[in-house]
């Protein structure tokens, strides 16, 4: 893994990020983060009373049109970081009281973040990621990461290519989550907080009830109840210039026919409120 041959990511663009090539995401041979914080909104078994200590890097593998995050997904940038300096900026916010360290569109970067993660920090290590990595990358983190919270987006190879240019999204997306869990093994609880497994998190998107209940058949179908958690998330907000019915948020009766849905597949997990649906959550880069 290094960023020589960069095929970090399913793109695989094999480019010499030393040299200066640059590919899909833009980024250079240096992790460049754009914001770390006590994140207070991620889901309540992972950030507890304390916080998750959230490090924001920027740019992304993926480019989804609707990202919420844009500011700092769409583009290479944020303050350049060795792994020494990444060590100390997770140690900085365990000081201030974070629960977890919570690694947000980090795989651009692993050459650079791997270091950092030994030794083995005091709180759980969380991946935050959108589903789509290659199986050998996520297999390189066994034993570094104890938490995963992958999305899975879509069901639709069609949506994935129209809305995140990723055609092969559903298969690649599925085989990285299988791997996660099998490295994390069943969700683990330590009171009303989760210190190992995986979240699988859903945007269901205005317009696209049917692509979600195929994500949440998937999961059903592959996984135990208990076995895994779904994060069924509400949040959409419009972002940019999309065309219907990517304008609009979703309604009261596509989040109630999808939540209906996961219930009906045995799925446990977390659901959102439809005040989430507000810009003022996202967090200010």
């Amino acid at each position: 893994m290094d960023y020589e041959t960069c095929n970090l990511c399913p793109r695989q663009c094999g480019v010499n990020r030393r040299a200066g090539e640059r590919g899909f995401c833009g980024c250079p041979d240096t992790a460049l983060v754009a914001k770390t914080m006590v994140h207070k909104w991620e889901e309540p078994a992972l950030a507890g009373s304390g916080g998750s200590g959230a490090i924001f890097f920027g740019a992304c593998t993926l480019g989804c049109r609707f990202c919420q995050n844009a500011a700092i997904s769409a583009s290479a940038v944020g303050k350049p970081m060795d792994s020494r300096q990444l060590r100390q900026a997770m140690e900085d916010l365990i000081a201030q009281g974070a629960e977890n360290i919570d690694l947000v569109t980090p795989t651009q970067f692993l050459p650079t973040i791997l270091p950092a993660l030994q030794p083995k920090l005091p709180v759980p290590v969380v991946y935050n990621c959108g589903g789509y990595e290659r199986v050998e990358t996520i297999a390189s983190l066994d034993g570094l990461v104890d938490i995963y919270l992958p999305d899975l987006k879509y069901s639709s190879n069609a949506l994935a290519a129209r809305l995140s240019g990723a055609e092969d999204y559903v298969s690649v997306a599925q085989d990285a989550i299988r791997e996660m869990v099998r490295q994390t093994g069943p969700v683990c609880w330590q009171g009303e907080k989760i210190t190992k497994g995986v979240i699988i998190r859903h945007l269901i998107l205005p317009g696209c009830v049917d692509n979600s209940l195929g994500v949440l058949d998937w999961i059903g179908e592959n996984f135990a109840p208990g076995q895994v958690l779904v994060s069924l998330m509400r949040q959409y907000t419009p972002m940019g210039n999309l065309s219907a019915p990517f304008d609009r948020r979703i309604s009261q009766e596509e989040y109630e026919a999808v939540l209906s849905w996961m219930y009906l597949n045995n799925l446990e997990g977390f659901t959102q409120e439809a005040e989430a649906a507000d810009a003022g959550f996202i967090p200010d880069f």
